[in-house]
C-alpha cells in the first residue's frame, strides 16, 4: 500500500510541477492573463506601486512569478514527502482561489460555459486529492489506521 501512496503522490505533483514550469517560461503570457482577471485593490495599490518600482516589474508579473514559483515548490514537496500537509494546505487555498478568479462559468450561458465548467470540477477534483494527502501526511500508515477514524 505504501509503494501506491507514494507514486500516487509523485504522479499528482507532476500537475503542478509542469504547470508552475510553463507559467515560468512564459511569464508575460500569464501575466496578461492575470492581468484581465486580478485587480489591485485601492488599499494595497501604493504598497504594490512600491514594489513594482522597486523590482521594475508589473503586478501581474510578480504574481506569475509567485504562483509559478509557488506550484513548483509545493509539487516538488509533496512529491518528495517533504511538508506534505503545509503544502497541501497552500495548494488548497491556491487552487479554490484560482478556481473562484479564473473560471467564472456562473457569467456565462449553459451551452457556452461547459468547458470552464469542467475545468471548475476538475479543480474541485484537486482540492478533494490534496484534502486527501492532507489526511493522509507524511507518515505512512496501515490502511486500517488511515480509514478507521472517519
Amino acid at each position: 500500500m505504501p509503494a501506491f501512496v507514494t507514486f500516487g503522490r509523485i504522479l499528482f505533483a507532476v500537475l503542478f510541477i509542469y504547470t508552475g514550469a510553463t507559467k515560468l517560461f512564459a511569464i508575460q503570457a500569464t501575466a496578461d492573463f492575470i492581468a484581465t482577471k486580478v485587480v489591485v485593490p485601492d488599499i494595497i495599490a501604493p504598497y504594490a506601486q512600491q514594489i513594482e518600482t522597486a523590482t521594475a516589474m508589473t503586478t501581474p508579473q510578480l504574481l506569475a512569478i509567485a504562483v509559478g514559483g509557488l506550484e513548483i515548490i509545493a509539487g516538488l514537496m509533496i512529491a518528495l514527502n517533504f511538508g506534505v500537509r503545509f503544502f497541501a494546505l497552500l495548494m488548497i487555498v491556491y487552487v479554490a482561489v484560482a478556481t473562484v478568479l479564473f473560471s467564472d462559468f456562473w457569467n456565462q450561458t449553459p451551452p457556452d460555459n461547459a468547458k470552464v465548467l469542467v475545468d471548475a470540477l476538475k479543480n474541485l477534483s484537486i482540492i478533494g486529492a490534496l484534502f486527501m494527502i492532507m489526511g493522509f501526511g507524511r507518515a505512512t500508515r496501515s490502511a486500517e489506521t488511515a480509514y478507521g477514524d472517519v
